[in-house]
C-alpha cells in the first residue's frame, strides 16, 4: 500500500522527533509491505525564517494532495517579538483552516511506569485510557466577530454551531466509540446554553443510528471534575470547541507528562493532521535529549485513522508500552530504577520491540 506522507518538522525539536517517526514508520513499511513515500515542508518559525510567512503556499499544496501530515512543532521565543499575523502558531492554525480540520483526537493513557508523576494518586489514575473528541473550528472561537460596546466597557462574543457541524462530530465520536469500549460520553452544558441543547438533541437521534454504543450526557462542570476524581470513568468524550479545549488540557496532565501525548485534527475525507501535544522545547533543541514518544504515538494515530492500519498502529503502541515497562525512559521522564536514553536510543528501543517476533504474533493473533 502507498502513502504519500507530509513531513512539517517545524521549529525546536521538531526536526528531532519527525527523524524518530520516519525511522518507526520505516520499520513498519518494511514489515508488512507498505510503501510511504516522505515529502518535508515548512511551516512556523522555520518557514518565517525562509520564507517570511508562516504558511507558504507550496506547503498548502502539498498538505491539500497529502494522503496525512504529520507535524513536529511550531513556535518558539525567537520570534515572539513578531506581528501576530506571521507568528509561528499561524502557521498551524492555518493549515487546520485550509483542510477543514474540524475533528481533534486527543488519547490520554495512563502508562503504568509514569503513574509516580502524576499529580493525581496513582490509584486513581491507574487504568486511565481516554480518547477525547473536540469539535475543532466552530463554536465560541469561530462565531461572528467579537464585539466591543460601551466605550470598550462591554464585549460580544458569539457561540455559534450549525446542525451539520455538530452532526460530523457526533458521528466520528460514535465512530471512535465503536472500536473500543462502546461508551460515549456527550458533554455540553444543556442547563444554560441554548448550542448545548441542540448538541444534545443531535447526539441522541445520533445515538438510535449506533445502538451498541451506551450513552450519558454530562454537564461540563461535572465532567472536568470526574476527570480528576475518576478518570477510569470515561471511554470516548465528545465536546464543542472551548470545553474541548478545556478539558483536553486538564487531563494531558493526568500522565504525568506531555511528551506521551499524541493527537489527530481529522477532516471529512478521512485526511489527517498528527502532531504531539507537547510544544518546540527550543532550549533543548539540537542537543539529542527530546523525547519522541508523542511523536511516534501520533505516526500511530495516523495508520490507524487516515490508513485504517489497525495492526501496525497497535504494534507501535505496544513497542512504545515495552520501552516504558523495559524501564528506557528520557530527559522529561523518569522511572526507578531505570535507564535514561536520548532520541536516538529510544528510537531504537521502539525499533528493537518492533521487530520482537513475539509481541508480532500476539497482536496479529488479535486480528485472527
Amino acid at each position: 500500500m502507498n502513502r504519500q506522507i507530509i513531513l512539517l518538522p517545524g521549529d525546536g525539536i521538531g526536526k528531532e522527533i519527525m527523524e524518530s517517526a520516519k525511522v518507526v514508520l520505516n520499520t513498519i513499511a518494511s514489515e508488512f509491505g507498505h510503501r510511504f513515500i516522505f515529502h518535508e515542508h515548512a511551516i512556523g518559525g522555520d518557514a518565517i525564517d525562509r520564507f517570511e510567512t508562516p504558511l507558504p503556499e507550496d506547503t498548502i499544496k502539498a498538505c491539500q494532495n497529502a494522503d496525512a501530515i504529520l507535524l513536529g512543532a511550531v513556535g518558539g521565543s525567537k520570534w515572539d517579538s513578531l506581528p501576530p499575523h506571521i507568528r509561528p502558531e499561524k502557521g498551524l492554525l492555518g493549515i487546520r483552516s485550509t483542510l477543514g480540520l474540524f475533528a481533534n483526537l486527543r488519547p490520554i493513557i495512563g502508562f503504568e511506569p509514569l503513574l509516580h508523576a502524576s499529580p493525581i494518586k496513582k490509584e486513581v489514575v491507574k487504568g486511565s485510557d481516554i480518547l477525547i473528541i473536540r469539535e475543532l473550528t466552530g463554536g465560541l472561537y469561530f462565531g461572528k466577530p467579537s464585539e466591543r460596546r460601551e466605550n470598550g466597557d462591554a464585549a460580544i462574543d458569539t457561540l455559534y454551531y450549525t446542525r451539520a457541524e455538530i452532526e460530523r462530530i457526533i458521528d466520528r465520536a460514535f465512530e471512535s466509540a465503536m472500536l473500543r469500549d462502546k461508551r460515549l460520553t456527550s458533554v455540553d452544558k444543556a442547563n444554560v446554553l441554548e448550542s448545548s441543547r441542540l448538541w444534545r438533541e443531535i447526539v441522541n437521534e445520533k445515538s438510535k443510528e449506533y445502538p451498541e454504543v451506551a450513552v450519558e450526557h454530562l454537564l461540563v462542570d461535572a465532567a472536568a471534575m470526574k476527570l480528576i476524581t475518576e478518570p477510569t470513568y470515561f471511554d470516548v468524550l465528545v465536546t464543542e470547541n472551548l470545553f474541548g479545549d478545556i478539558l483536553s488540557d486538564e487531563a494531558s496532565v493526568l500522565t504525568g507528562s506531555l511528551g506521551m501525548l499524541p493527537s489527530a485534527s481529522l477532516n471529512a475525507d478521512g485526511v489527517g493532521l498528527y502532531e504531539p501535544v507537547h510544544g518546540s522545547a527550543p532550549d533543548i533543541a539540537g542537543k539529542g535529549i527530546a523525547n519522541p514518544l508523542g511523536m511516534i504515538l501520533s505516526a500511530a494515530l495516523m495508520l490507524r485513522h487516515s490508513f485504517g492500519m489497525e495492526i501496525e498502529a497497535d504494534l507501535i503502541e505496544r513497542a512504545v508500552i515495552d520501552a516504558l515497562d523495559q524501564g528506557y525512559y528520557t530527559a522529561d521522564l523518569h522511572i526507578e530504577g531505570g535507564k535514561k536514553v536520548g532520541t536516538k536510543e529510544m528510537t531504537e528501543v521502539i525499533v528493537e520491540n518492533l521487530s520482537n517476533k513475539s509481541v508480532s504474533d500476539s497482536i496479529l493473533n488479535m486480528y485472527v
